[in-house]
């Protein structure tokens, strides 16, 4: 299988605005996200992919690999999406602009779920890491998952989810960690549903595939890094840096 990551960056973030070119240790939080990515080893290509201009030159006069979106997009998977209408590649892999501490055994794991007999059968995957600290998990910026017993996912969630109404069972939570991958053909197809009720609610993309009755496996995966939303969340990663 060919297997490509694409990291979807654009300059404008309604919590966050400037985001990407945000110094992390000396360096943008997109040139940190490219190079993690290149590091873990498990793609055949990396790209960025963007509408801005500034963005696109912080890659490439990097050394980088970049490409400019040539329409706007509502989400980033719509954006990588155009990208990869004529690449000849079989796994696409959504690593998110603002996750800097991308690692290897995380994409691994994801990759390692389209192989095999089972895994012919997978279309999209995703990975989760248990979440522990009460005040994040219920902290709305969080985003929670239910899954089943073959960890496909039943639902996402900003609220807490489970409930926790019987008090005495032990509840686990799962953080979602948005890095996504994708069989071509599915992220082709995920562009041409219209949005959905709850995904419009929660304003969380992904329940647009459970809305359409398409299953996510999900990955449990040790992630130990930070994703930037908000300047707050760029002072634990200077800290975790």
């Amino acid at each position: 299988m060919k297997k490509i990551a694409l990291i979807p960056a654009r300059y404008g973030a309604t919590r966050f605005p400037g985001k990407m070119m945000a110094k992390l240790g000396g360096k943008s939080v997109i040139l940190r996200t490219y190079e993690s990515t290149v590091n873990t080893g498990v793609f055949d290509d990396v790209m960025v992919v963007t509408d801005s201009d500034i963005i696109y030159q912080e890659i490439v006069n990097n050394g980088g690999k970049a490409v400019m979106s040539k329409k706007e997009h509502e989400c980033g998977t719509d954006r990588i999406a155009e990208a990869v209408v004529d690449m000849d590649v079989d796994i696409v892999v959504n690593v998110q602009g603002d996750e800097p501490f991308t690692q290897r055994e995380p994409l691994e794991k994801l990759l390692q779920v389209f192989e095999g007999g089972a895994g012919k059968q997978v279309q999209v995957a995703s990975l989760m890491q248990v979440l522990k600290d009460p005040v994040s998990i219920e902290d709305p910026n969080y985003v929670k998952v239910a899954v089943d017993k073959n960890f496909n996912a039943l639902f996402f969630s900003r609220s807490v989810i489970p409930y926790p109404r019987n008090k005495d069972i032990q509840s686990v939570y799962y953080e979602h960690i948005g890095i996504y991958a994708f069989r071509k053909q599915m992220l082709l197809d995920f562009t041409q549903m219209p949005v959905t009720p709850l995904e419009a609610a929660e304003k969380i993309e992904c329940l647009r595939y459970l809305e359409n009755g398409i299953s996510m496996k999900m990955v449990v995966t040790s992630y130990m890094g930070v994703e930037i939303d908000t300047p707050e969340d760029l002072d634990k990663a200077a800290k975790l840096l």
